[in-house]
């Protein structure tokens, strides 16, 4: 054996070196105890259902119906969102389709609609007098005279939640060098078995990444599915939470459970190797569809009609009549705004402060402790908003020290945090990566003191993506219901609850005005941190 074969390997440049040294250290402590504030609510729903001992089969026996439907709603949506989304984004970058870089952009838009929303405008829009049901009354066909069940929420949350698809694979797509698919359409590949055999094995990763979030999605999904009367588990979860609390939480134990599961699933996708695509350049010779682009054409006119043209036409419609009639007004919104713009503020701040010492040690001082953390931190992202907001209801209700704290803004604020703290960590790990190594070993030796140092040239460096984390938690929060529902102090509205409640109390035009004014939000704060800098819009 050589002597090079027993020295010690060096590390790659540029690669993290993990500490070995003990744990008790005051910033792992403090990554820790961040950690199991993200983690204790799932912790608690899970000790909670344990606690119920011989009675947990018998609360368990009303779950498996539930269950089922959540179940086969969840494989059926990601499922086809997984196709559509597939679909769309190749037809809009590797395709000849006209106006391909407009729909590029306006296949994204029905992002900007939380799918509670989305499924009121179609209630609405079905109702007498609503723009659905002039439509079909005008054709000669009869309108629906029920919207609920199976197919209503599959119809409904398919067409909200494609683009979690269609933007990772339309990204991939944009990335991957297009010589392949010219070598493969040169061989004698058909354009459908060039995409089958050489484009869609590149596509895997994303496809199952953006499929894995739709069915996390659906499984936590409780808006959409308690207006259009879908019993799934978050139905049970909220229709028991206070006349048989054990079946809320064994029913919140049994989601926790499958969410968690899902977001294993989808984190051990992100190491998957992928064919090398820094040779990417733009498609010279796109695909040509021929007979094909009236189809293709009025697939993406539909698509968008469903997820966008129609619930916003119901809308505006209802909220124009209320303001014509002088039933509504946009003077009722100014306090649900407000509310809504400062409790988002504050939890995005938050979340951003709450997370920074976690990404700045997973990436500058990675540890068992620091990656514990970090996974922690996901855990509260995997709890649905729900099950979230019935553990910290019943947690703080039931310790001494910490019932002052039931309906709060504090504790609002706090549910977010834990909520969507996943999303200001991503952003701030890459904003902790943005800081070259060679410039923070300098500002070491010019400023001995660690806070300045971080003030002076660490934060102008990563304040970008701070900001963008900071950004995805306030558009998060700004669309959140059940745990706004649960948790929200007595008086206290947002936009989303006043939606929510105008739509319970048949205000059809009250609840239209508020959702125009939420899509508005929703829109801006999407184009801002979500399509601005994307290759989707710059390619």
């Amino acid at each position: 054996m050589t002597d090079a074969a027993l020295a010690p390997s060096r590390p790659r440049p540029g690669a993290r070196q993990r500490t070995t040294t003990g744990w008790v250290t005051p910033s792992r402590l403090i990554g820790l105890a961040i950690g199991a504030l993200f983690a204790g609510p799932a912790a608690f729903v899970v000790w909670r259902t344990i606690r119920l001992g011989g009675d947990l089969g018998d609360v368990l026996s009303e779950v498996p119906a539930p269950l089922w439907r959540t179940i086969q709603l969840s494989v059926l949506v990601s499922t086809s969102t997984a196709v559509l989304g597939t679909g769309l984004a190749w037809l809009t970058t590797r395709t000849d389709l006209p106006g391909r870089r407009l729909w590029r952009i306006a296949l994204v838009l029905p992002l900007v609609l939380p799918s509670f929303i989305g499924a009121a405008a179609f209630i609405a829009g079905l109702a007498p007098g609503g723009v659905l049901y002039d439509a079909l009354t005008a054709v000669g066909i009869t309108p629906p005279s029920r919207f609920r069940g199976l197919g209503a929420s599959w119809l409904v949350l398919t067409a909200f939640t494609y683009p979690y698809v269609y933007l990772p694979v339309a990204a991939r797509l944009l990335r991957l060098r297009s010589s392949l698919e010219e070598s493969g359409r040169m061989l004698g590949l058909s354009s459908t078995a060039t995409f089958f055999k050489v484009t869609l094995p590149q596509l895997r990763t994303a496809v199952f990444g953006g499929a894995l979030l739709v069915f996390l999605y659906t499984l936590s999904e409780f808006g959409a599915v308690q207006l259009l009367g879908y019993d799934t588990l978050t139905r049970v979860i909220f229709a028991s939470r206070q006349t048989n609390r054990a079946l809320s939480f064994a029913a919140a134990s049994v989601v926790l459970v499958l969410a968690l599961g899902v977001v294993a699933l989808e984190r051990s996708q992100r190491g998957v190797s992928r064919p090398d695509d820094r040779a990417s350049m733009p498609t010279r010779h796109p695909t040509h569809l021929r007979w094909g682009t009236v189809p293709a054409l009025a697939a993406c006119t539909l698509v968008l009609s469903v997820g966008l043209l129609v619930p916003v036409a119901s809308l505006a419609t209802w909220a124009q009549r209320g303001l014509a009639d002088g039933r509504v007004g946009f003077g009722e919104l100014v306090q649900p705004a407000m509310s809504t713009a400062i409790v988002a503020i504050a939890a995005a701040i938050a979340a951003t402060v709450i997370v920074l010492p976690i990404a700045l040690a997973t990436t500058r001082r990675p540890h068992r402790s620091s990656d514990i953390a970090a996974v922690s931190v996901v855990v509260g992202f995997a709890i649905p908003g729900l099950v979230l907001a019935l553990a910290l209801a019943v947690l703080t209700l039931n310790t001494p020290a910490l019932d002052r704290l039931y309906q709060t803004t504090a504790l609002l604020i706090l549910a977010y945090v834990i909520h969507f703290g996943s999303q200001a960590l991503a952003s701030s790990e890459s904003a902790a990566r943005s800081v070259p190594n060679s410039l923070r070993e300098s500002s070491r030796l010019l400023e001995p003191n660690p806070v300045r140092r971080f003030l002076t040239i660490d934060f102008p460096l990563m304040r970008p993506g701070l900001v963008a984390g900071a950004g995805l938690v306030l558009l998060s929060t700004v669309k959140e219901l059940p745990a706004t529902l649960l948790l929200s102090p007595p008086d206290f509205s947002t936009l989303s609850t006043e939606i929510w409640s105008a739509y319970e109390e048949g205000f059809y035009a009250a609840a239209g005005l508020a959702s125009l004014v939420l899509i508005g939000v929703s829109a801006v704060l999407t184009w801002v941190l979500v399509l601005r800098g994307s290759d989707v819009v710059r390619k």
